[in-house]
């Protein structure tokens, strides 16, 4: 095997895969690569068994192959060479030379039928989706996921299309047990079944899709095979095992008698809240809301360090209540809010409150309060 490629060419096709390949494994190939060289391109695949990822690239193929390396370092030795053309060969007993100009390198890599297999996907299996769209879903979602590994079926995002009075329409949907957030989006196509039913893609899948949908707009690929989720972007196919489990119905949550409703302007809030939670405890981050007409106080109290307080104005017209909240769980709510104001729903202070963009409803969060 051998090839000529553009330094930052391999360069970024290296760096794509640097989230994927495992770091501590039992099993040395995972932290490979699988290179393999053909007509007038590489491909590139990672995989953790749970995650794979593969990109094609433009190169010089003076000999077909294939040959797994060491990810990471060969990441390191790339990312240091001279800005020239790169020629890559594989040699006997599986080594590795690179040379760039007047450095030559020479690694050691393993075989490439000891490199797990990647699922194959045929076009006919996918349906057209923004890539914007899928990316600002992510982004109001992924903030709630669950990192408690017991908690298996909620290490991710639970993804359904359903049918409403509008049309149909794409929900995403993460919950932690203390909070819950919404996003739905317009959906148009013929939908397939596991969509229809709901999957729950996985935490390490969704970030890598979030990477994919940062590269740029427009269309990108989504379907299933074999139990795995799979997004194809131009040159680029990442696959993904979903989770096994059952996604609790998180229709039950959403609290339907919340009549208190403040409004108030989303940057003021959240510079406020973040104010407030300087002094609140490293642990807990709790923060006092007080609300009373068209006027809000927010306050928090360490006996440590101190206290803080801070009054806003909002609309708001009812009887006076408080409620006490994880401040950094308002903020990040806020933080995926794109309106000038958010609404905030209330029953009272021990009951889940809502939190909405003003302008739009494409997005909904459920937080939990803390106990007064």
């Amino acid at each position: 095997m051998h090839f000529k490629i553009e330094r930052d060419i391999f360069l970024k096709a290296l760096q794509k895969v640097q989230g994927i390949v495992e770091k501590r494994t039992s099993m040395p190939i995972l932290s490979n690569i699988l290179l393999e060289a053909a007509g007038d391109a590489i491909e590139v695949t990672a995989t953790d068994l749970e995650v794979g990822l593969k990109g094609r690239y433009p190169a010089k193929v003076e000999r077909d192959g294939k040959i797994t390396v060491g990810a990471k370092k060969l990441y390191e030795i790339v990312k240091e060479l001279p800005n020239e053309e790169i020629a890559f060969t594989a040699k006997d007993n599986d080594w590795v030379e690179i040379i760039c100009g007047k450095v030559r390198f020479n690694i050691v890599g393993l075989p490439s039928d000891e490199f797990p297999a990647v699922a194959v996907v045929k076009d006919e299996q996918l349906l057209e989706l923004e890539a914007a769209l899928l990316r600002r879903m992510i982004e109001k979602t992924s903030y709630a996921i669950c990192n408690d590994e017991t908690k298996y079926n909620l290490n991710g995002i639970f993804t359904r299309v359903e049918q409403t009075d509008a049309g149909q329409v794409l929900k995403m949907v993460a919950t932690d047990g203390h909070r819950l957030s919404i996003a739905a989006g317009a959906f148009t196509g013929q939908a397939n079944p596991e969509l229809l039913k709901g999957v729950i893609l996985p935490k390490k899948g969704i970030y890598e899709i979030k990477k994919i949908t940062d590269e740029g707009d427009g269309l990108l690929q989504f379907g299933f095979v074999n139990a795995s989720a799979v997004i194809r972007k131009g040159d680029t196919t990442l696959v993904m095992r979903l989770v096994d489990g059952e996604f609790p119905d998180y229709t039950r949550v959403i609290p339907a008698a919340n009549d208190q409703i403040v409004k108030a302007r989303r940057e003021a809030l959240i510079h406020a809240v973040r104010r407030m939670a300087i002094l609140s405890s490293e642990k807990f981050k709790g923060i006092m809301l007080e609300i009373e007409n068209n006027g809000i106080k927010i306050s928090s109290s360490n006996p440590e360090l101190g206290d803080a307080m801070e009054e806003l104005d909002v609309t708001f017209e009812g009887a006076p209540f408080s409620v006490r909240f994880n401040a950094r769980y308002l903020l990040d709510v806020l933080m995926v809010c794109e309106s000038e104001q958010v609404q905030m729903k209330f029953r009272n202070e021990l009951s889940p409150s809502i939190v909405t963009p003003d302008s739009d409803d494409d997005l909904l969060a459920v937080i939990m309060p803390m106990r007064l």
